[in-house]
């Protein structure tokens, strides 16, 4: 079978392929070689009376729970938990054939991948997770690696009701908190079916103070797509349109969590999404590749759902007799930030590849543009006079590493350089410094070199302005 190559990920002659593209992936993207900040580790554990598999290293921690459709389950940064965890079903299981025995989706909060477009026109649409093994039937663990790069592979039962079947690598480096996701769905039926791959994260936007009370600087945003298919930039698939949640700012869709409730479709372009919690001041960025002239379903790339200001579950189903519902059980709060891939076309046995990327970070409800370096809360900017330049702007890092000055004359051509400061992921970056610079310098690019000294791109560029009639 010929292989076929796409920007968003690769369809394979055989699952083997996979682990090589994943542990290629994950090298390549995340871990140049392996630092002084030590390696990352996998390992059994206890997750709220789940058993649970967990992947760290000294910046990031993850669990996964496989028995869960393979579900991403929690993220910690920096002792901040990222994701929504439904309490009222910690330690619980019910599987597939008792969710649709109820005809209920039991939803245990998490990430996880499903099956696109949603429906029930017909068998080429998913009619949603109730009763499905693909969300929560139980996937099998494989370690693919562990100490310079840390990857395990989760492979799904097959789904006879899509014809699919998942299999997925998430993965980290050893010295930064990047992780990667290599999610693949394999046509398991005897004839082509065309479906989209679809990333599923549910983050937690309940006031950290008071857990009964929706976070009022909670924030989805993503760029908008300026010859875009929607009204606004944006369709609002249910819930209320008019809704002040939803607005368009600096060319970016952003939906507060605790003013809209519902689903909402952006056919953005911008390779990348964002989830900030403004009030804590931690950001999740969600990268993926987007493919020109590809058909995604509905024409939406980026997915948001919002449940507002939140609504109060049903106590789970227990073996009789049940137990009453607890009255003071915190209204479940969450928003969902989904990522489509393009429909593809898949032949019997053939499978499809969809790779992201996620980044957490630290930066408020200010963010303004998202690099490949980092996030932009105020853009870089820079003022001369005497041999020397000074540089103000705030910005996340993705990478631990120290910020450098690149120093450009007016004609472009490049000067030299100056050492700036030392970075964090952990730390919102507010930069204050004045450097020594060339003489002849008009323009100046703020680069992140990281501890491997490998230049992770540009925060932002700046011209230089100076004193009236003055020079450097």
């Amino acid at each position: 079978m010929n292989q076929r190559v796409h920007p968003v990920g690769q369809t394979l002659s055989s699952v083997n392929a996979i682990s090589l593209g994943l542990a290629a992936f994950v090298l390549a993207c995340c871990v140049p070689a392996l630092s002084a900040a030590g390696a990352c580790r996998v390992g059994d554990a206890d997750y709220l009376g789940w058993k649970a598999v967990e992947i760290a290293n000294p910046w990031v921690k993850l669990v996964i729970v496989p028995q869960l459709g393979g579900r991403l389950m929690q993220v910690t940064f920096g002792g901040h938990d990222f994701l929504f965890v439904n309490q009222q079903l910690k330690g619980q299981n019910f599987p597939p054939e008792v969710s649709a025995a109820q005809n209920r989706w039991f939803n245990y909060g998490g990430d996880k991948i499903w099956p696109m477009p949603e429906g029930s026109n017909d068998e080429q649409h998913w009619p949603g997770a109730t009763g499905e093994p693909l969300d929560a039937g139980a996937f099998t663990s494989q370690v693919l690696s562990e100490g310079a790069s840390c990857a395990l592979r989760l492979t799904g039962p097959p789904d006879p009701l899509t014809g699919q079947q998942y299999i997925r690598d998430i993965g980290i480096g050893a010295d930064s908190p990047v992780i990667s996701f290599h999610a693949v769905m394999k046509n398991i039926s005897g004839y082509p079916q065309e479906w989209s791959e679809q990333s599923v994260s549910q983050y937690n936007t309940a006031d950290p103070q008071n857990p009964a009370q929706p976070n009022q600087d909670f924030w989805g945003l993503t760029p908008v797509n300026p010859q875009s298919a929607y009204l606004n930039s944006y369709h609002v698939r249910t819930g209320t349109a008019s809704t002040p949640g939803y607005s368009v700012r600096d060319g970016l869709f952003a939906v507060r969590s605790s003013s809209a409730g519902g689903e909402v479709w952006v056919d953005s372009p911008g390779d990348w999404l964002a989830v900030v919690d403004g009030s804590s001041r931690y950001t999740m960025v969600e990268r993926f590749r987007y493919q020109r002239g590809a058909e995604y379903p509905g024409k939406a790339t980026v997915i948001f759902y919002t449940t507002g200001a939140g609504r109060r579950p049903s106590a789970a189903p227990q073996p009789a007799p049940q137990p009453a519902p607890d009255p003071a059980l915190a209204p479940v709060q969450y928003m969902e930030a989904e990522l489509n891939s393009p429909v593809v076309r898949l032949d019997p046995g053939e499978t499809y590849a969809m790779d992201t990327q996620w980044f957490p970070a630290r930066m408020g409800s200010e963010l303004k543009a998202v690099t490949y370096a980092g996030i932009v809360g105020r853009p870089l900017t820079a003022s001369g006079s005497s041999g020397k330049v000074s540089l103000a702007g705030e910005f996340g890092v993705f990478f631990p590493g120290q910020l450098e000055a690149r120093f450009y004359d007016r004609q472009g051509s490049e000067l030299g350089t100056a050492q700036v400061q030392d970075v964090t992921p952990l730390e919102v970056v507010n930069l204050q410094q004045t450097v020594q610079a060339p003489g002849e310098t008009a323009r100046v690019s703020l680069h992140l070199v990281d501890r491997n000294g490998l230049d992770r791109g540009p925060l932002g560029e700046a011209v230089v302005s100076l004193p009236p009639g003055g020079g450097l």
